[in-house]
């Protein structure tokens, strides 16, 4: 019976040798290797500047061509609210039984689409700035997180019309208020994290752009943005299991701990159990977990 002999791979040459220690001694490296973890987050927050200057351009320039300007950053958020009340509030009926259900709509819209934006343009992020990507050295991770904190920009500039419809339903400004403050970080860093997530599969894989509004549509309507989980569970006698499961989406976490924050009626007993640790838990695996996942291809990110 005949041997197949492999040959050993061939042995560096002296010159490749002579190389690599005359780059090690003067601390050159190889272009676009991935580098430490630490180091990585040392140099994302070295760009920290240029994070939010980038995206505070983007939102600038994001209606820079339409009439009305930055006006459409609370104008799309309202009308978006509006089609859904005449939907659901008025032809489906899921205000019947809903305290205050316009600021409870409002506020679930302008929340769910923090997270929905930021997820969207997250997809996009290295995919759709290529020359970006492969004319300048920095951390990838710098274009989803900043595609987030400009979501999270255009979510405060929404938040100021939101204020003006829970005045105008007769609410006073409470110490509740302060708790939108840590709602707003712990879904800012869980977005974050998402975005990191679609980008690194959107880099790869340009058509997961073209399938996510399906998903994020999908998980908006099981989000209790336009009906109470709470309550319509509970009319409808649905199994227990399926309101902890709907309860703990991420989502809904985040929606309805903002309406108690902000929202007279909306009680605590409304929220699911050990909440907070829900939205802590959810922020730092998506966070921790999305910043590793997309460390890990770093030096992939621009090429091919």
């Amino acid at each position: 019976m005949s041997q197949v002999l492999h040959a050993p791979p061939p042995a560096p040459s002296p010159a490749e040798d002579d190389l690599a220690a005359l780059a090690a001694r003067h601390g050159l490296s190889v272009s676009g290797a991935r580098p430490s973890l630490p180091e990585y987050v040392r140099r994302l927050w070295a760009r920290r500047h240029f994070i939010s200057a980038f995206a505070t351009a983007k939102l600038t320039s994001q209606y820079s061509e339409a009439k009305l300007g930055q006006v459409w950053q609370v104008a799309t958020p309202l009308l978006n609210a509006a089609v859904y009340y005449f939907i659901f509030g008025v032809l489906l009926g899921t205000s019947r039984g809903v305290a205050d259900y316009v600021p409870f709509l409002v506020t679930g819209v302008f929340v769910w689409t923090f997270t929905q934006n930021s997820i969207m343009s997250g997809t996009r992020a290295i995919s759709g700035n290529l020359g970006l990507v492969r004319a300048l050295h920095f951390p990838r991770a710098a274009l989803p997180v900043s595609f987030a904190l400009q979501q999270l920009q255009q979510l405060l500039f929404s938040m100021a019309a939101l204020v003006l419809i829970l005045l105008g339903f007769g609410m006073t400004p409470a110490l509740s208020w302060v708790l939108a403050l840590p709602v707003l970080v712990l879904q800012f860093v869980f977005n974050a994290g998402v975005s990191m997530v679609v980008a690194r599969m959107g880099a790869k894989t340009p058509d997961i752009a073209q399938l996510m509004p399906f998903v994020l549509r999908t998980w908006m309507y099981v989000s209790g943005v336009m009906w109470s989980i709470d309550k319509t569970l509970s009319r409808n006698g649905m199994p227990h299991v399926v309101k902890v499961l709907l309860e703990s989406n991420p989502a809904a976490v985040y929606i309805d701990l903002m309406r108690f924050a902000l929202i007279d009626s909306f009680k605590a007993n409304q929220l699911p159990h050990h909440v907070w640790a829900l939205a802590l838990g959810w922020a730092l695996l998506a966070g921790v977990g999305g910043f590793l996942y997309f460390w890990k291809a770093e030096e992939t990110y621009g090429r091919g």
